[in-house]
């Protein structure tokens, strides 16, 4: 999983997400009581979280649900040593994260059935450290896509070649080059995640006159009540924007969309999921040697790095990819200060570096 999509752990989840009312009827037959106040909490908390939130906390509850069923153990509510054995069991075949999400979830789902949260018994804890001890905390960061590699993809010759090389679906519409060149030059300059990338509108859009401009996010993984932020963007990105507006044909609405396979432009947004596709058809169009293949996130990350290699300050990077906590562009950065740091300086003293 990418870092940067890492789930929240429990202890950043004080509210439970709404559970939709339809899951009640997957819960064992406990008591009336508690599956009403599940079903009251879910009405009541309607519209209140993120789509996404819903969906994961829904599937999550629905997995430890089917768990409960097969191990003949109780889910609502659930014992400590139920959860423990659960814990156990999940990080076998799933990722921490994951793992830790469910965990979340589960307190949610306690939560809004008004019950005590059994996941902060010390049995859970340990269970939560003994997975850590086996899995490590460290996570796998998304490859990053640098300035240079930037620059390759936006070059005529590997648009060019990759209006040889569209993807199934799409068609050979030379709209297509245009809309992911623009995709991906805006990806860099505001360190979007995808799910951000894709929700922008043409008309938050506003042209500088130097040929700048600039975009308002309405909402963010760290902005769910839509407080918004503005993002920079460069001349030369404004320059592949305004191209595919134009030859899009676009006056408002989504910014990114798909395209049919004749090359009719769509109506609703690009799908997030899209943008890890188009930034590795830009990559292998560009004959890009990655470590591994790009995903939605890259741009972000490469984008990080470059802030440091420029010599920006933390507080400078986390404002430009609208972080709360230096936790994560940190972690973007830690082999660029590794050789940059001590060690190396010392190396450098001792005519070894």
């Amino acid at each position: 999983m990418d870092l940067d999509r890492a789930d929240p752990p429990p202890e950043s989840l004080h509210e439970a997400p709404a559970l939709p009312v339809p899951l009640a009827a997957a819960l064992p037959p406990a008591d009336e009581i508690l599956i009403e106040r599940v079903e009251a909490h879910a009405r009541a908390a309607h519209g209140a979280f993120a789509d996404n939130t819903v969906r994961a906390f829904a599937a999550d509850s629905r997995i430890f649900a089917t768990w409960c069923r097969e191990t003949g153990r109780t889910m609502l509510p659930a014992t400590p040593e139920t959860i423990a054995a659960f814990i156990d069991a999940q990080a076998v075949v799933k990722s921490r994260a994951t793992v830790e999400r469910y965990r979340s979830s589960i307190a949610a789902l306690h939560r809004a059935a008004g019950l005590p949260n059994p996941c902060t018994d010390e049995i859970v804890r340990l269970a939560i450290k003994r997975m850590n001890r086996t899995k490590g905390r460290r996570q796998k960061q998304a490859e990053p896509l640098n300035r240079t590699s930037i620059d390759r993809m936006l070059a005529t010759k590997a648009t060019e070649r990759l209006h040889r090389r569209v993807s199934e679906g799409e068609g050979g519409s030379p709209l297509i080059a245009l809309r992911n060149t623009a995709l991906v030059a805006v990806a860099y300059d505001t360190l979007l995640r995808r799910s951000e990338l894709v929700s922008l509108d043409i008309g938050d859009l506003e042209r500088g006159a130097d040929g700048s401009g600039t975009v308002l996010v309405r909402r963010s993984k760290a902005d769910q009540e839509g407080e918004g932020a503005i993002k920079y963007l460069a001349p030369d990105t404004m320059g592949h924007v305004e191209a595919w507006i134009a030859a899009a044909g676009l006056e408002s609405g989504p910014l990114f969309r798909p395209l049919t396979k004749g090359g009719k432009v769509g109506a609703r947004a690009l799908g997030d999921r899209d943008v890890a596709r188009v930034f590795r058809a830009l990559a292998a169009a560009a004959g890009l040697k990655l470590g591994r293949l790009p995903s939605g996130h890259s741009t972000r990350v490469g984008a990080t790095q470059d802030m440091f290699a420029a010599g920006f300050e933390l507080l400078e990077v986390m404002q430009a990819g609208s972080w709360k906590t230096p936790t994560m562009p940190a972690r973007y950065g830690e082999r660029l200060r590794a050789q940059r740091g001590a060690a190396r300086k010392l190396a450098t003293l001792q005519n070894r570096a």
